[in-house]
């Protein structure tokens, strides 16, 4: 990520947009990259980072990065989430993935269904995670995903057909060392969460390390059932 501005938080505007004060005084729309609800994330006065971008053929020139609440530093562009897991894989900053000699992103599994990635006979599918309600726990999801749970009974499937599925739970939180499921915002992923557990399934959690100079996998961290 080069050069983030940072700014203050306004207000959401409706289409995914967000008004924000500049540090130089002005006044910038900036698209926000995140389909989920952004609990606690858009407080007025929030400190933002966004990007600068010169492509002609952009509406916007500015894209919301990263939001600072409750003194942490929290990445809000989900379309990095599968950057930074690519970076991670061709590193070997995650564990279970050190060993793996392929990597195919953007892994059609069925008609219906695709998957983050494919490596080797491990499919990797990412969930960015920015939820913080308690200050020292991240949590998935912010909102009711039937997208999600629709993933957990397909990879359930994946297991007959050979393959090891994973679930990655991208904690874009700063200094954040444990995760849970918000089984009180969407119930139904929760039970398939657990049943998909049961079934056969991996699901880890990475935090990341984040500064105005790069975001990137840092560290595994605990994932907790309750």
């Amino acid at each position: 990520m080069a050069g983030p501005r940072r700014s203050s938080l306004t207000f959401n505007l409706p289409r995914n947009l967000t008004l924000l004060n500049h540090s130089q005084h002005k006044t910038l729309i900036t698209h926000c990259p995140n389909t989920g609800s952004m609990m606690g994330l858009l407080d007025e006065g929030n400190d933002v980072w966004v990007t600068k971008h010169n492509d002609p053929k952009r509406k916007l020139k500015f894209t919301l990065e990263m939001i600072k609440v409750k003194k942490r530093i929290i990445g809000v562009n989900t379309h990095r989430a599968n950057r930074i897991v690519e970076h991670g894989l061709n590193n070997k900053l995650i564990d279970e993935f050190k060993s793996i000699k392929n990597i195919k992103a953007e892994f059609k599994y069925s008609d219906d269904t695709r998957f983050d990635f494919l490596c080797d006979k491990k499919i990797l599918e990412v969930k960015n995670v920015t939820l913080l309600r308690d200050n020292n726990i991240a949590e998935f999801p912010d909102a009711i995903t039937s997208r999600g749970s629709k993933h957990l009974k397909m990879l359930i499937n994946s297991i007959k057909k050979g393959y090891k599925p994973y679930v990655l739970f991208l904690t874009q939180i700063q200094d954040i060392n444990t995760f849970k499921i918000a089984k009180d915002i969407d119930a139904n992923y929760y039970k398939d969460y657990i049943e998909a557990k049961k079934a056969g399934v991996n699901f880890i959690a990475y935090k990341c390390y984040l500064s105005s100079k790069e975001i990137k996998i840092e560290k595994k961290i605990n994932i907790i059932d309750e």
